[in-house]
């Protein structure tokens, strides 16, 4: 994808060690996500008091919401070890079994991108889910058998942004499936808050709302705008350094970012859709060949935020722009055809 964008939920490779320092370590240092909250903080407590494994749990949404900070944060309520791995990382049914194995009793497997398993590792991720043991297959052809080892109790916390993509034999076995929803602008507010105490960054209250207005309700490109933010300050500033809402203002101005949180691409979508196809309904692959992004991106990345933002409709025939859309171009949106089955009379009347 294009990790270039501003805007992109995904963290570049400089970014991840600066996110571990902001990033919460408590359920109650946690902003947002509230509902989510308190089920897992139910889950946890009740887990202590049965002095076991908290249950399986699979969390889903947009990147960037804190699918990750959440499995952390489970793993350190219960002051457990945890295990991080993805599913592209998981080749081979050998790979997860040696990870399994190498867990203690309590300890937690996050797994992120779990949706992109593949069915041989998932075989072994079942019984280790649902029994805590593993099927090992010994020898080869009439004479294989299959015995059965004995794991620790662990928990499984698997992360996606695509839900629709795990398997319903994979789904079943998660006992608790949380999703994380857009964060709101007072919610990034308090994220920001803290963030600029921890980075030592002057931000000024107005500011805080300037910039997470414009951080399509997601907190990691909250932290990322005021960073960038932080450095036109310093640059631009008075030299106090101070992020006052007139300089965040200049800031994401500059960095094409509009008051709605979209960027350059955002709006290149949406002016494509109204000058090339009428406002849609357009199909998601002309979609990705006409601003030359791959599908997955713009279903998982760039799609999400326009739809939630009221934007973009997805529709039976494809996808469409709303008013709010040709609005926020400035365009006018084409006449609408006639009804089906109007009389020709009726068309001149």
């Amino acid at each position: 994808m294009t990790i270039e964008r501003i805007s992109a939920p995904q963290p570049s490779a400089d970014e991840l060690v600066l996110e571990t320092t902001v990033r919460p370590r408590r359920l109650d240092e946690f902003a947002g996500q509230d509902r989510v909250k308190q089920n897992l903080g139910i889950l946890i407590d009740a887990a202590r008091k049965r002095v076991e494994p908290v249950d399986h749990i699979l969390l889903y949404g947009p990147p960037g919401l804190g699918k990750t900070t959440l499995a952390n944060i489970v793993a350190a309520e219960l002051g457990a070890q945890i295990r991080t791995t993805s599913g592209p990382a998981i080749e081979r049914a050998g790979d997860l079994a040696a990870v399994l194995t190498s867990l203690s009793r309590g300890d937690v497997l996050f797994i992120d991108e779990i949706h992109r398993l593949s069915h041989a590792v998932e075989e072994i991720l079942y019984p280790a889910m649902e029994d805590f043991a593993l099927d090992v297959v010994l020898g080869k052809g009439p004479g294989a058998r299959t015995v059965r080892l004995q794991i620790e109790p662990i928990t499984v916390i698997g992360a996606t942004t695509r839900v629709g993509s795990i398997t319903g034999p994979l789904r079943d076995r998660f006992g608790a499936t949380y999703r994380l929803d857009y964060y709101t602008t007072d919610e990034l507010e308090r994220i920001l808050r803290r963030s600029a105490a921890i980075l030592d960054v002057a931000l000024d209250e107005t500011a805080s709302r300037v910039i997470a207005g414009r951080s399509r309700g997601t907190p990691r490109i909250a932290n990322r705008l005021l960073r960038r933010t932080r450095d036109f300050a310093q640059v631009r500033g008075t030299g106090e350094g101070i992020v006052t809402a007139e300089l965040a203002s200049a800031a994401l101005d500059l960095l094409e970012i509009d008051h709605r949180g979209l960027d350059a691409l955002d709006r290149q979508l949406l002016r494509a859709i109204a000058e090339h196809h009428a406002g849609g309904p357009v199909g998601l692959q002309t979609m990705a060949a006409t601003i030359s992004e791959p599908v997955e991106t713009l279903e998982d990345v760039i799609e999400p935020y326009l739809i939630q933002s009221g934007l973009l409709a997805r529709t039976s025939r494809g996808r469409q722009l709303t008013a709010g859309a040709w609005e926020h171009l400035g365009l006018t949106p084409p006449p609408q055809p006639p009804a089906a089955g109007a009389s020709q009379a009726g068309l001149f009347d």
